[in-house]
């Protein structure tokens, strides 16, 4: 018995043997059909290497200290307020009071030879009756002489300014000592005397000056003195400020990066976050769909393997030894790939401004890992669908010749295809009722629930609809309708397995680009029908907006854009000054839930949205700090009905009440309602005249910049993915039949018509999946459309733009034709299988 056991190792060593024995076959397997899994080796290469560039740059650090702080290592900032996700405001500044405060606690601090606070203010330059500063953001700051120790700039000429007509500026701008120069500040154009040129960008006048053009203090810089330590410095710094401040010190200061370089990096996030997910789903998608068709097509390897004794856990090992394999090399692969690529993806990124200036990309061995192991993760879960169908292969099959599918669409199937039809359904309905904020989400559980339900049910769909299709071709006559329809009625589970990557791809190119564009198009109409007037009066490019001076010569009203901050919390609200009566002239869509705008007459008084009266829970006064700092309590007396004010202020304020707290406040737009302003007396002021509909579609147009090459990356992505699986399984079905071609040659048929035979079917495959992935797409279109007409109030178009559809459409039939066509030419050749 010993020795028995010693010679043949027990049942538990022959378990051992047979496991490491299906590995080695399904090594082998891999090794002896390329072509079977070259699909799911590049999906799996290109998914794990956006996972990885996704993930790297997601967990890239800030851009780095801005610029006009790197001179002090030690920096505190306000502590007072944030706004939630999604919303990127300046925190509250100090009072004047405060600001004095900390400074003085703040200059007594060991090491630290002097507190500075840095005051911000709109300034740029006018040269030769233009403003200047439109590729340089940074001109359009100005600061008091103080804050230039910050940077730390330094005077390359003249000296500092001393009176209040003053002014040090960059010295690239082309200015000399002694120059007259004109600024346009919030309250309109000024002169003034170049005093000194600096090797930093901005303005530079006299503190005094600065204190009265700025609002409140947000950032106190502190010089240590020679030799002393930061960090320490830091520490005694927040003894100092205790709750009043936040100590920054080190990389932390990269925090203190403006507020749109924040959003500009949130909006990076999410590009990068949905390609994650869709090239999750993607791959996954094409993996599953590669074993599914590789078990369907190898049902004789399969029975003869049950034949000789292959049990059905054994075929299982077989399928999940085959995707560790594959998934080994193609995660290995994409993992490296996405390492090379991530520094370029930051670039691209940055350039088309979802990331900020500055932005790299640092590689982590971790997130490398992370993303194999996600890669080998997604293999095998993708196989397990395909396991369970090779463990129910009976040893008969080895025996079986019939070429139709005797049952394309199981039982499991039919129900997890309906399971998953009905979530996109649910999904659909729900995003007619839902928050804005919520339809992109609920718009992409509608299109996966949908795309993966259809592709379920597609053996269902595709004999009925063949059917039907092909009945004017066999009609006519000829082998070639005939051909087509008996070939595709035989083979339903290799159409099904076709036609699934066209759905997806199609499916979501029609999603992605049909989202985005309603979504633009439904946000410009709403601004087009709320707004009465002859013409909008804007800043021109390159001004971020109209001074007092601009606004003051146009007939009209326009709101006055101010941050003020609500509440003990100091939530940050997006608030306008206005003129009441010209302003509901102009809005005449502005509706009140209750109170009056007549009412907001004087100092104290402010009205509120609805969805903002909500998070005061009801109270009827509100305190609010203002831009310089000051706090007052303001008696609500106006209520507005969401949706009904101008996007995107939650509060109205007296015009006189923002200009006293916010000496920095620009007017966004002021709508004429007079006669027209001269063109020239505009064009001094950085303004301009165009159209209520141009000015809609202009007001958001960077975004919207935004949102096409977003779409653009998406649908490129998606389709990448999706078009590997095309490609591939065309080329495997292709291979799979080549009997079917030998029989065509025998029974008389010439080359040229085998090949179109061939063409034709798959032309047709791409048809059905083109229209069947445009169906899918549709419910949650119809969604996101009555969604946003119930939350904006007026009729929303349904606009899918035909260019990039019909781009899809085309790379699928030229893949599917390519890996069809030519491989099947090829083969009849070379008289494969033919002889």
């Amino acid at each position: 018995m010993n020795a028995r056991r010693s010679r043949g190792g027990g049942p538990k060593a022959r378990r051992s043997r047979g496991g490491g024995g299906m590995f080695g076959l399904a090594v082998a397997t891999v090794r002896a059909r390329p072509v079977s899994f070259a699909g799911s080796f590049a999906a799996l290469c290109l998914g794990v290497a956006i996972l990885t560039m996704s993930a790297l740059i997601l967990l890239a650090g800030d851009a780095g200290v801005p610029g006009r702080y790197a001179g002090a290592p030690v920096l505190v900032r306000s502590a007072q307020g944030s706004g939630p996700d999604g919303v990127f405001l300046e925190r509250a500044p100090w009072s004047a009071r405060q600001t004095r405060e900390l400074t003085r606690d703040l200059s007594a601090v060991p090491g630290v030879r002097r507190a500075v606070p840095d005051r911000s203010f709109y300034a740029q330059a006018v040269v030769d009756g233009e403003p200047v500063g439109r590729q340089r953001k940074g001109d359009r700051l100005g600061h008091g002489w103080s804050s230039a120790a910050l940077g730390p700039y330094r005077l390359t000429a003249g000296r500092a300014p001393q009176q209040p007509g003053e002014v040090a500026l960059d010295r690239d701008l082309g200015a000399r000592p002694g120059e007259r120069i004109t600024l346009l500040t919030a309250a309109g154009p000024a002169r003034f005397t170049v005093s000194g040129t600096v090797d930093g960008p901005g303005y530079y006048l006299t503190d005094e000056r600065a204190a009265a053009l700025s609002g409140g203090v947000r950032v106190i810089g502190l010089l240590t003195e020679e030799g002393a330590d930061p960090g320490a410095v830091a520490a005694a710094a927040r003894s100092a400020v205790q709750e009043s401040g936040q100590v920054l010190a080190g990389a932390a200061r990269g925090e203190l990066a403006p507020a749109r370089d924040a959003k500009t990096r949130w909006i990076g996030g999410q590009v990068v976050t949905a390609m994650a997910v869709l090239s999750g789903f993607a791959t996954v998608f094409v993996v599953a769909s590669t074993f599914a068709f590789g078990v369907a097509g190898g049902r004789r390897e399969l029975g003869l393997l049950r034949t000789v004794g292959a049990t059905g856990r054994q075929l299982r090992r077989l399928l999940y030894g085959q995707a560790l394999a594959v998934g080994a090399a193609g995660a290995g692969a994409g993992a490296l790939l996405g390492a090379a690529l991530a520094p370029a993806l930051g670039a691209v990124l940055t350039d088309a401004g979802f990331l900020p200036p500055g932005f790299a990309v640092h590689r982590r061995p971790w997130v490398l890992a992370a993303a194999f192991a996600a890669g080998l993760a997604v293999a095998l879960t993708a196989v397990w669908s395909a396991s369970r169908r090779a463990a129910r292969t009976g040893p008969l099959e080895a025996l079986r010749e019939a070429a139709s599918d005797d049952r394309p669409m199981t039982r499991a199937r039919a129900l997890t295809g309906i399971a998953f039809t009905s979530l996109g359904c649910a999904a659909a309905a729900a995003t007619a009722f839902a928050d804005p904020t919520d339809m992109t989400g609920l718009a992409l559980v509608t299109a996966v629930g949908l795309i993966t339900g259809v592709t379920l049910l597609v053996p269902a769909v595709v004999p009925p609809l063949v059917r039907a299709v092909t009945r004017p071709l066999t009609r006519r006559g000829g082998a070639l309708g005939m051909l087509v329809r008996e070939g595709t009625l035989a083979a339903v589970r290799r159409t099904a397995s076709t036609t699934a990557p066209v759905l997806a791809t199609v499916g979501f190119a029609v999603l992605i680009t049909g989202n985005t564009q309603t979504s633009v198009h439904s946000y410009a109409d709403r601004d087009t029908a709320s707004v009465r007037a002859r013409a909008a009066v804007v800043a021109r490019d390159g001004t971020p907006g109209l001074p007092d001076a601009a606004a003051r010569s146009v007939p009209g009203t326009g709101p006055l854009a101010t941050t003020v901050y609500a509440g003990a919390a100091r939530t940050p609200w997006e608030a306008a000054g206005v003129e009441p009566s010209r302003f509901t002239e102009v809005h005449p869509r502005l509706r009140t839930v209750s109170g009056s705008l007549a009412r907001l007459d004087g100092p104290g008084t402010v009205a509120v949205t609805r969805s903002a009266l909500a998070s005061l829970r009801g109270r009827t006064a509100v305190e609010v700090a203002f831009e310089d700092g000051r706090t007052e309590k303001l008696r609500i007396v106006a209520v507005l009905a969401d949706g009904t004010a101008p996007a995107p202020y939650t509060a109205l304020l007296p015009r006189d009440t923002v200009r006293s707290h916010d000496p920095t406040a620009l007017t966004d737009v002021v709508y004429r309602t007079g006669p027209a302003a001269s063109p020239a007396a505009l064009r001094r002021l950085g303004a301009e005249e165009v159209g209520v509909a141009v000015y809609a579609g202009r007001a958001d147009a960077e975004e919207d910049r935004l949102v096409e090459v977003f779409t653009l990356l998406l649908v490129g992505m998606s389709a990448g993915c999706t078009g590997l699986a095309v490609a591939n399984t065309l080329l495997m079905a292709t291979a799979d039949r080549l009997r079917d071609l030998r029989l065509l040659r025998l029974s008389g048929a010439t080359t040229r018509q085998v090949l179109g035979t061939v063409a034709a079917e798959t032309a047709f495959v791409v048809a059905l999946g083109s229209v069947l992935g445009a169906l899918t797409a549709l419910p949650s279109l119809l969604g996101i459309r009555a969604g946003l007409s119930g939350s904006l109030g007026v009729p929303v178009r349904l606009v899918v733009p035909l260019a990039p559809v019909a781009g899809a459409v085309a790379g699928c039939l030229v893949l599917a034709l390519a890996a069809s066509v030519l491989p099947a030419r090829a083969a009849l050749a070379k008289g494969t299988g033919l002889g």
